[in-house]
């Protein structure tokens, strides 16, 4: 059985006290419950891991069910009224949709084998080396979920599900179980929505066009909206420009600086990690949110000798929330066909 190296224990010990200090409790050691507001700060860092996590919301919330933070407006609000003979009237302009939310029980568990400790304890900043790395698969892992969560089971299996489609419901499927109206999965062929010559969509920007169409008219305009695109259409359409202009090098030098495909459909579309390489998505940033308990982050940092590692226990209730249904529309199952 591996033990850690004198210099590794030290370093380890030296964790165990820096992970105290940093959440004000007597021992890491312990189970122990993250104060509301060194779990936001927490988060925060879990946050700034991600380019998309910076770009939606991730906020605390109080209660494991409520109602959504973000109610957005829903349509107009301006007019006029005679008011000789009508009195005014305050219009409600809230979401038309449900506006509700759940969070289930979230586990983030790691184990550091004693032989990455005894590797990493040269470094002097290893605690926050360490926490970086925790932290930013965290912030993977929740957008991992986001995409690909089908479901919340009782007991994960990563094996079974290694997009961790059991964790939690996650966007996309809130979307097909909520506003099935507002999302494609076929098209003339069963099963499947084909892309290019003689297919539902001739190209890329007709796509995201007529997926833009699905989103409520009130909300369409504003200046706000977003493609999320798949990899694999992003991929086959800028070959289609290497065909075409690859061998002019100004045009090539464009393509690669992915300034001739910024937009589709008119609107600014993005690549994001563990999106759907098949699927387009438009709605905005401020749409798309993250929920976590502020109370409910638990924390324990063991070390395991059977195992020959440390273990960093981390679990908190979390979920995922469209803020407004009418405000998201999905085209997936694309094909590509030549």
């Amino acid at each position: 059985m591996a033990n850690l190296s004198a210099y590794g224990a030290k370093m380890y010990a030296q964790l165990q006290l820096d992970i105290a200090e940093t959440y004000g409790v007597e021992l890491a050691s312990k189970q122990f419950s993250v104060d509301p507001t060194i779990a936001q700060e927490l988060n925060d860092a879990i946050t700034a891991k991600s380019d998309f996590l910076q770009r939606i919301n991730v906020i605390p919330v109080t209660e494991i069910k409520g109602q959504k933070v973000f109610i957005g407006v829903s349509g107009p609000v301006t007019g006029r009224t005679n008011t000789k003979t009508t009195d005014r009237e305050a219009k409600d302009a809230s979401a038309l949709d449900d506006s509700t939310y759940e969070l289930s029980s979230t586990e983030s568990d790691v184990g550091l084998p004693y032989a990455k400790i005894d590797a990493w304890a040269k470094f002097p900043d290893f605690h926050q080396r360490y926490s970086a790395a925790v932290q930013k698969q965290i912030a993977l892992d929740r957008i991992m979920v986001g995409f690909h969560g089908t479901h919340a089971a009782v007991q994960t299996d990563i094996d079974a599900f290694p997009m961790l489609q059991d964790v939690n419901k996650g966007w996309l499927q809130q979307a097909r179980e909520q506003i099935p109206a507002q999302v494609l999965k076929e098209g003339k062929t069963a099963g499947k929505v084909v892309l290019g010559v003689d297919g539902d969509y001739v190209n890329l920007d007709a796509l995201v066009h007529d997926t833009k169409q699905m989103v409520d008219e009130r909300l369409r305009d504003g200046g706000d909206l977003i493609a999320i695109i798949g990899t694999d259409l992003l991929a086959a359409d800028k070959a289609k420009l290497y065909a075409k202009q690859g061998d002019v090098p100004t045009e090539k030098e464009r393509i690669e600086e992915a300034q001739v495909i910024a937009t589709y459909g008119g609107l600014p579309s993005f690549s994001v990690p563990f999106f759907p390489v098949n699927a387009v998505v438009v709605t905005s940033w401020d749409n798309l949110s993250i929920y976590f308990q502020d109370s409910s982050w638990r924390k324990q940092t063991v070390e395991n000798s059977k195992r020959s590692r440390v273990e960093d226990y981390n679990s908190r209730n979390e979920g995922y929330v469209i803020e407004q249904l009418e405000k998201f529309a999905m085209t997936e199952n694309v094909e590509l066909v030549k």
